[in-house]
């Protein structure tokens, strides 16, 4: 299943809808970094409100995306983490380490906005 990937100004937002094999993870990470350079985006949004369980592949992937896009010039922001997600991740020792995240995407394109300010930019 493949995610659709929408550009919003200077940042991209991947929305997913339901759980991915862990090929379609790899082509979200693969696909984000090539759109980065080519849309020359500063910021990525992964919206995960639809989920309802986040395993281990997953969460080291996020991780790897959020990484890729860094040393491509963009920040990344994990977004809508539902409260079941979030107590499973903590119980099994899952961690998203220095992946930003946000309640929701809102809040995600302001703190975004607030980091591209900082650097003389702005998110539009």
């Amino acid at each position: 299943m493949a995610v659709t990937i929408l550009k919003q100004g200077d940042v991209l937002v991947a929305s997913i809808q339901a759980a991915l094999s862990d090929q379609d993870l790899v082509q979200l990470r693969d696909d984000l970094a090539v759109r980065i350079g080519t849309f020359r985006s500063r910021g990525v949004i992964i919206d995960l409100t639809a989920l309802d369980v986040l395993d281990s592949f997953a969460t080291r992937t996020l991780r790897s995306i959020a990484y890729a896009a860094k040393l491509r010039g963009a920040n990344t922001m994990v977004v809508g983490i539902q409260p079941e997600v979030a107590f499973a991740m903590v119980q099994l020792g899952m961690s998203l380490e220095d992946v930003a995240t946000a309640l929701d995407l809102e809040e995600a394109l302001e703190e975004l906005n607030s980091t591209m300010k900082l650097r003389g930019r702005r998110v539009r």
